[in-house]
């Protein structure tokens, strides 16, 4: 009990401290806080302690520390400030570590829910559990002679992982087969690489796909480059859809890799912060090749960082959807027992002046990050690019051109079910699983699938099934080559089929329309220059 009470209260202690000192740990003013406001602060946890005493003391059931603590008072109190200040408990804060670092160790493969067991939904390329041959579908029913059943993903994905070179024995049920088979792997390191493609998609055009900003990003972007030959691109697809964003200097290196050595990638101010720019080290001019950004709403903070520096820059023609509208930076905290604070102490801002971060000040929390309007803009907040084009600031990063696919009701009803996903295990429960590399599905397939969606009772007619037959035929690969080959090899299809994609490398002729337009005012300034 005295534990438990001491720990709530250094844990409000520490924050409040934090909260104080976050100027100063980003560069801010030193100045002590006036005597008011230390004697408000003081008040502040003078009740708080009262309250959560009277709790204690009094409440109808027992009162877990860890809850009232740790998912009670200190988030309510952070949900005060702004939607993306946060505390990590312990399993969090090594979570955000982790993501950070860009590794762990275990067997490396992905899972999900399913009628309350945990299924395989694929493993890494090169991992442990790729290598003993599980694959997707299987279902975990023991790890190390623990039973599954009852368990949630998260506690099934902690008992698959572990120091490295540990070995970790998996039960597995397979469609088709009899009885259980049994997997002895050994753990392993598995990176999170968040370049997870990088290939020619046609002869000169590059692609490239950064899903997070981890401490390895810009590195592995150079590897890949290189990898390429840099020499050979002629023309560049940045793909950041879904990228969440993450470590700031990671943005900045990726964009300033793009842009003139000295060009502002970014900036941030905040109230005990002065304004900080950051610039693009690495940058050259070089790199001439035209260069397409595809964003959409679940890009945010350091991809919107990167859209919106090669927007301003005109060296990037973005397109897709509106991104998030994050931009506000967090400074992470370490604190005691192994937890953490990721305290909001400034906000980002594009090179030319305008806001990324949207509005929070009205609504709830909900309707800030499930919006359904996401073209508004703030006209208060018009800015110029380079070459003199208009962008707004205040929601994120608009698209130079707006591509939006959607899905029909035949295609979303497949969806629902899941159906591509539970029909590959048993199409190939009774069949080898190795195909050639140019292989697509035949009638027997198509008839096999058709007779799978009318036992999960899908909804569709006839007329339907011939409309999305190619698109039908995509989906089937996509997922086969997952269970055939690696998922590497899935995604890479899927990025080859994507229509997105598509429409992006037909835009690189209005991306390199900037670049001539910039060749074209350097002349004119430098004939001006000369004449002056």
């Amino acid at each position: 009990m005295v534990k438990s009470w001491r720990a709530f209260v250094l844990s409000a202690l520490l924050i409040a401290v934090c909260a104080a000192g976050a100027g100063l740990l980003g560069g801010g003013s030193t100045a002590k806080a006036a005597p008011a406001a230390e004697d408000e602060l003081g008040q502040g946890l003078r009740a708080l302690t009262s309250i959560y005493r009277l709790v204690e003391q009094n409440a109808a059931e027992s009162v877990s520390p860890d809850k009232a603590i740790y998912q009670g008072a200190i988030p309510g109190m952070l949900r005060t400030l702004d939607p993306h200040s946060s505390f990590f408990d312990p399993k969090a804060f090594n979570q955000l570590r982790e993501d950070q670092r860009g590794a762990y160790y275990g067997v490396g493969m992905t899972v999900q829910p399913k009628n309350g067991r945990t299924v395989v939904v694929a493993p890494f390329t090169g991992s442990p559990a790729y290598k003993a041959g599980i694959r997707p579908g299987d279902v975990i029913m023991e790890v190390n002679d623990k039973r599954t059943d009852g368990l949630n993903t998260s506690e099934v994905a902690d008992l698959l992982r572990g120091p490295k070179g540990t070995p970790v024995q998996v039960k597995i049920g397979r469609e088709g087969v009899e009885k259980p088979l049994i997997f002895n792997m050994l753990r392993g390191e598995i990176p999170r690489y968040s370049v997870k493609n990088a290939f020619f998609i046609k002869p000169g055009i590059a692609f490239m796909d950064i899903e997070s900003f981890n401490e390895n990003t810009s590195r592995e972007m150079d590897e890949a480059f290189k990898r390429l030959g840099e020499d050979n691109v002629k023309g560049f697809v940045l793909d950041l859809r879904n990228n969440p964003g993450g470590l700031l200097n990671e943005g900045v290196a990726v964009a300033g890799r793009f842009l003139k050595r000295g060009q502002t990638v970014v900036s941030h101010r905040g109230r005990t912060s002065p304004e900080k720019p950051y610039l693009a080290n690495n940058g050259s001019s070089n790199r001439n090749y035209p260069i397409v950004v595809i964003v959409n709403r679940y890009s945010a903070s350091a991809a919107e960082i990167v859209a919106g520096a090669l927007q301003d820059h005109d060296r990037g023609w973005v397109v897709g959807d509106n991104t998030f509208g994050k931009g506000l930076v967090q400074t992470v905290f370490p604190l005691t027992e192994n937890t953490g604070l990721a305290l909001t102490t400034a906000k980002y801002y594009t090179p030319s002046g305008r806001l990324i971060q949207r509005d929070y000040s009205s609504g709830s929390f909900y309707d800030y990050y499930f919006r359904k309007n996401i073209e508004d803009k703030n006209s208060q907040d018009a800015r110029m690019t380079d070459s003199g084009r208009t962008v707004y600031g205040g929601a994120g990063i608009a698209p130079d051109e707006k591509i939006n696919i959607t899905f029909n009701r035949f295609q979303i009803e497949l969806a629902r079910k899941d159906s591509f996903r539970e029909f590959i295990p048993k199409y190939f429960s009774t069949r080898d699983a190795k195909l050639s590399k140019d292989w697509t599905p035949d009638a027997t397939m198509l008839k096999e699938f058709e007779d799978h969606l009318k036992s999960v009772k899908a909804q569709y007619t006839p007329e339907q099934w011939q409309q999305n037959l190619d698109w039908v035929k995509i989906q089937l690969k996509r997922e086969a080559l997952i269970t055939a080959f690696s998922l590497d090899e899935s995604l890479r299809y899927a990025i080859e089929t994507d229509p997105v994609v598509e429409k992006a490398i037909e835009a690189l002729p209005k991306a390199r329309a900037l670049l001539d337009n910039q060749k074209k005012q350097m002349v004119q300034l430098d004939k001006r220059s000369k004449r002056d």
